[in-house]
């Protein structure tokens, strides 16, 4: 008999910075079910102050601390009202699970680390539940990457015994997860899927996305830089591996434009920039070892999903493979990174792992995350 499902909730913003989302999620680790979600965009002066701390602009131990309080009053603000328009109690909650705010991601090197700001010991204080958060270090501690972390959800809600699926979140970062019935689970970082795209779109038409693809479709790709961008070494790098803004920035793409000798309108910079991200997907699909017969899908999540032109690349690329989001398998694909974590706190609280060493590349699995008690 399947154990009962308890209520959590999951919080995520991701490295877009485009804004919280919170899920309300029954589960017992091996079902979910959302209940609930709400979203709600980051004040503009935040997201500025996040972004300079983000791309590496030195700021004081005062305001560093502030950040961290400040985020974790806009976190608790977005349970707050998860919980009014759903119509539950606080207390019908077992906990929450917050990934907190990414800004800065570090996985190689002498001090590998990485630092999500939040603080999780205000946010179970005033929301009077349970709080999970710094999910990232534990994996670290172990020589893991810290990421990507949502594969054992995705394995736990879409694997399915009669199809080999991938499946593709496209946030700021893109990273994809091969559930292939044959074999074991895998997944990694495969190179920046809205990040790029959102940046050129606020410094060119300071709108924060590029809604319905109405700039990239405009333009045509550009082969030159394509071949530059598709050049960067991280993207051959062997998995496990993980990156960030630190890596695919603004400064980044401004080096590549710079070495380009014919000038790019900017439409044509942004539909260069759609063609990247979905090559840089394409090829790591292309790169899946897959032995056997069964259906081929590909199922998108995250933001990237509402991208037509994003979408259309992905279905012209891989024509061996039905390309569709994880709406078609019953997950929500806006939800489910906000999902994955209210998975994750059910899994700390049980004392299960939250892990796939596969995955991350740590030497074990490990319960993850660190626990706040609201009193």
């Amino acid at each position: 008999m399947s154990k009962p499902l308890e209520l959590f909730i999951g919080i995520m913003s991701g490295t877009s910075l485009d804004g919280i989302d919170a899920v309300l999620m029954a589960t017992n680790g091996t079902q979910a079910e959302l209940k609930a979600c709400t979203r709600h965009p980051f004040a503009p002066d935040l997201r500025q102050r996040l972004l300079a701390v983000a791309k590496g602009a030195a700021i004081s131990a005062q305001h560093w601390g502030e950040l961290d309080t400040e985020l974790g009053q806009a976190y608790a603000e977005i349970v707050r009202q998860l919980l009014q328009e759903s119509g539950t109690d606080a207390s019908q909650v077992r906990a929450i699970g917050c990934h907190g705010q990414t800004v800065w991601h570090q996985p190689k090197g002498d001090l590998p680390f990485s630092l999500q700001l939040g603080d999780g010991n205000r946010l179970a204080a005033l929301t009077g539940i349970i709080t999970i958060n710094d999910f990232r270090r534990k994996d670290m501690a172990l020589g893991g990457q810290g990421a990507p972390l949502v594969p054992a959800f995705h394995q736990q809600v879409l694997a399915d015994e009669q199809q080999v699926r991938i499946v593709v979140n496209i946030g700021g970062i893109a990273n994809i997860t091969l559930l292939d019935p044959t074999k074991a689970v895998s997944g990694y970082d495969v190179g920046p899927g809205n990040m790029l795209m959102d940046a050129w779109c606020q410094q060119q038409w300071g709108q924060p996305y590029d809604k319905d693809a109405a700039f990239g479709l405009q333009g045509k790709v550009s082969g030159e830089l394509l071949a530059r961008l598709l050049n960067e070494p991280w993207l051959a790098l062997p998995a496990p591996k993980s990156t960030g803004r630190e890596l695919f920035s603004p400064s980044w793409l401004a080096a590549q434009l710079k070495a380009c000798v014919t000038p790019l309108s900017p439409v044509d910079v942004q539909a260069t920039l759609a063609e990247f991200s979905a090559r840089a997907i394409v090829d790591q699909v292309q790169k899946c070892s897959i032995h056997t017969d069964l259906p081929r899908l590909l199922l998108v999540c995250g933001g990237g999903g509402h991208n037509p032109l994003l979408m259309q690349r992905l279905t012209a690329l891989l024509p061996n493979w039905q390309v569709t989001t994880t709406n078609s398998a019953g997950v929500d694909m806006d939800a489910m990174e906000a999902m994955a974590f209210a998975w994750l706190a059910h899994q700390t609280l049980n004392g299960l792992a939250g892990n796939l060493p596969a995955v991350t590349g740590a030497s074990r699995p490990a319960i993850l995350g660190a626990i706040h008690l609201p009193g």
